[in-house]
């Protein structure tokens, strides 16, 4: 097997070798690190690189296999971490200069999982600061470029997990989800990003009681996505609001012949490129052609869907980072003075007219998905933004103004909705070469529903990065 094919091995994959003896934890290890050194610099992906530390751990791993001891269900798999959640004795920057040296001293609960599974954390992804955008460029870190195409974002927060995957760095790879995080790179790099349902995976204080947070999965096809979040899911101690027992997800597709697919292109209300559109209806066709009964519906939502995930994110995350503004607000990019000054303009009124309108969204959702097994909708109005956009300029989507920060997301509703758990899968390319991609969205805790149904989907549709021409060029 070349470095090229080891890099975009499939995790499940290099397990099932690593326990046959045809590959060890090393010689992956070594694929993706020489495979960085090449091409790390013009993607941009991590804060941090752990090479020394990833080789130690890979090694140990690799003398379990064998000496035929009994090993964990990540043992050996390179995972990179976003820099955002906690693994104590690290520096989490949290893509800002205010944290640049800031070592923890816990680790977050889905980094305790993987880690005790045995993953090896062969580095930190780079995010926007804060994590409080849809694209991953900081004062700190620079711009992450998409490896499809270096002029565009890898979406974000969890950009750099997304970058990392995308060009073969790394196997797996973390994201959170707070108002699309996870979905968002996912679309933008072609892969498989789930938003599990509030609580399936837990979170430290004060996120962790945050309803739109999901901390998640980010790989490069469903089989790795299911096996990830197997690992990160459950409940912790230090979680009230994590969910018991612990769900298992089975590796199962689904039979489309049975199932009943709703759709919509805009959601009611979003600007929706010609790309994006073109791609979402091919996807919608491979679902009749399986054999799902696939039925246009109008969900009576409006742009109010939009105004409340605006005033839900200020008044909690931005409350948080306006904390910042008096005593650092010189060191915070543009975007994030923007957020934080945003919040200010916030208060309980803002925040329970977030909950009415979240009532009102799942009051026609909630009774149309009774009677359908899942809902499909694009995951970006618009296949991806410019790598360094600034927000501040604007946004136009089919030469009509959209809101810079969200009026390209379709993600954030299903934040609101947060209980859904979503799965955001490939659909295609637009011209410039970057991929575009399509929510399933479940009913309310049925996480097996919407993996199954991506599995199904992702066996017509092919898996992305099986070979050499379903992968971005890297030099």
């Amino acid at each position: 097997m070349s470095d090229l094919e080891l890099c975009y091995l499939s995790a499940t994959d290099a397990l099932a070798a690593f326990r046959n003896g045809t590959l060890s934890p090393v010689e992956l290890l070594n694929a993706q690190l020489a495979r960085i050194a090449t091409s790390g610099s013009d993607i941009n992906a991590f804060s941090f690189l752990y090479a020394q530390e990833a080789m130690d751990a890979a090694k140990a791993a690799e003398q379990r296999y064998r000496k035929g001891e009994a090993v964990r269900p990540l043992e050996g798999i390179p995972v990179a971490i976003k820099d955002e959640s906690l693994i104590a004795g690290k520096v989490t920057t949290f893509g800002s200069l205010i944290f640049k040296d800031e070592v923890a001293s816990v680790t977050s609960p889905v980094n305790e999982h993987l880690i005790n599974a045995g993953a090896v954390i062969m580095g930190r992804t780079t995010t926007p600061e804060f994590s409080c955008a849809g694209f991953t460029h900081s004062r700190l870190w620079g711009v992450t470029r998409n490896p499809w195409n270096r002029d565009f974002t890898t979406g974000g927060s969890s950009g750099g997990s997304a970058a990392a995957l995308a060009a073969g760095f790394t196997t797996l790879a973390s994201g959170s989800d707070i108002g699309g995080s996870i979905r968002i790179p996912a679309s933008a790099c072609g892969l498989v990003g789930y938003k599990p349902p509030y609580g399936r995976n837990a979170d430290l204080a004060p996120f962790g009681f945050d309803f739109y947070n999901h901390p998640g999965p980010l790989a490069r096809n469903v089989a790795d996505c299911i096996l990830m979040q197997n690992v990160m899911s459950g409940p912790h101690t230090l979680d009230v609001v994590s969910l018991r027992p612990k769900l298992e997800i089975a590796n199962r597709p689904a039979d489309m012949k049975s199932k009943r697919i709703a759709y919509s292109i805009d959601l009611g209300f979003k600007q929706v490129s010609d790309d994006v559109r073109r791609n979402t209806l091919n996807a919608i066709d491979r679902f009749r052609d399986m054999g799902a009964e696939v039925v246009e519906v109008d969900l009576g939502w409006t742009s109010r869907a939009e105004q409340a995930a605006r005033d839900y994110l200020a008044s909690i995350f931005g409350t948080w980072v306006a904390q910042y503004l008096d005593t650092h607000g010189d060191e915070l990019c543009g975007y994030t003075r923007a957020f934080a000054q945003s919040a200010k303009t916030q208060g309980m009124k803002e925040y329970i007219g977030s909950l009415e309108v979240a009532g009102e969204m799942y009051a026609t959702f909630g009774p149309m998905m009774e009677t359908f097994d899942a809902f499909i909708c694009p995951t970006l109005a618009i296949p991806a933004v410019s790598a360094d956009f600034d927000p501040s300029q604007g946004l136009q989507i089919n030469g009509q103004d959209v809101e810079p920060m969200l009026g390209w997301l379709m993600t954030h509703p299903f934040n609101t909705l947060s209980r859904c758990p979503v799965v955001s899968m490939p659909s295609g390319h637009a011209p410039n070469g970057v991929p575009t991609g399509i929510q399933i969205i479940g009913r309310t805790y049925c996480d097996q529903d919407v993996l199954s149904i991506a599995l199904a989907y992702e066996a017509k549709t092919g898996a992305w990065y099986g070979s050499d021409e379903r992968r971005p060029v890297i030099a």
